[in-house]
């Protein structure tokens, strides 16, 4: 079977170059009309040039695609109304978003700055949602939508110098979930990426010893989660060197008691932590999953001490 993407519209941030272009190519070549965005900045988010997305546009089109470029920022709300609306002006429709755009500033936590914490926030978490906020009331409307947001093990994991990041990363997961459960009447689907390539962003690095990381590896994965055939909504995909992987977020079951001291938590620490039989509840309805389950234990326990 061959999935195409024929009469969909989809707007694409941080599409001039890296994984965004990948994304971009592979859509186009199949069918998508899409909204190359990308204000061509540097890493830190300066110096703008319009140039790398003319070049996909042209590349695109050259190969028989449809392509618009949209050179505008994902950084200000503004920009994001822009972004969705060259969709609309152009196509009359947006159909998918998918939100690459990133940048980057590296500090330690002890010495980053108030403007490096503010400056990535407001390309990928606040990038996010200003083009996530326009785009989303359009889908629920047309009852369709796919919608995948950039996440990367730095926001599950951590890692050092880039608590900035980091964070950003790590609240997408927070904000694809919500779309998920408020687009799942309206058609409109939300997934992650946790995308790991060889990239603008990996400047610096030793990356002699890593095996291929191109990022037409992970390119696939997104085009699944952007087509409409995709089954998955509020979940987290990982594609890194050609290995794709769900990811997941998961309870212990825990330990319940009518009381607790200190003692007892010390007491019940390894019980607690013990991850042998875990709760892995969907994100769609993980929010009264849990609280369900987690009232639930605690009526049958308070009826055995009773």
């Amino acid at each position: 079977m061959t999935y195409r993407f024929d009469d969909r519209v989809a707007v694409i941030t941080g599409a001039g170059r890296g994984l965004g272009r990948d994304y971009a190519l592979l859509l186009a070549s199949l069918g998508a009309k899409v909204v190359v965005n990308d204000p061509g900045a540097a890493i830190s988010g300066e110096n703008i040039d319009a140039g790398p997305a003319h070049e996909v546009v042209q590349e695109i089109r050259v190969a028989g695609g449809e392509a618009v470029a949209c050179v505008e920022s994902v950084a200000t709300a503004e920009g994001g109304r822009k972004i969705i609306q060259a969709a609309l002006d152009n196509y009359g429709r947006i159909d998918i978003l998918i939100h690459n755009a990133g940048n980057n500033r590296y500090a330690s936590l002890s010495e980053m700055s108030y403007d490096d914490f503010d400056a990535v926030l407001d390309v990928h978490l606040r990038g996010a949602f200003h083009v996530v906020r326009p785009a989303f009331p359009l889908m629920c409307e047309a009852e369709y939508g796919r919608i995948v947001l950039t996440s990367s093990i730095g926001g599950i994991y951590g890692n050092a110098n880039v608590a900035n990041y980091a964070a950003s990363k790590a609240g997408m997961i927070g904000l694809s979930n919500v779309a998920a459960i408020e687009g799942a009447d309206h058609g409109v689907r939300s997934n992650v990426i946790i995308p790991a390539a060889l990239t603008r962003l990996a400047e610096g690095l030793d990356t002699s010893a890593y095996p291929p990381m191109g990022p037409e590896l992970t390119a696939p994965l997104v085009g699944w989660l952007a087509h409409e055939s995709c089954s998955a909504t509020g979940e987290m995909y990982a594609g890194i060197a050609g290995r794709m992987a769900k990811v997941f977020i998961a309870e212990t079951p825990g330990v319940y008691r009518p009381s607790w001291s200190i003692d007892d938590v010390a007491e019940n620490i390894d019980a607690i932590r013990d991850t042998s039989d875990p709760w892995i509840l969907p994100a769609v309805s993980g929010h009264v999953d849990h609280i369900t389950k987690s009232f639930a234990i605690a009526m049958e326990g308070s009826t055995h001490v009773g």
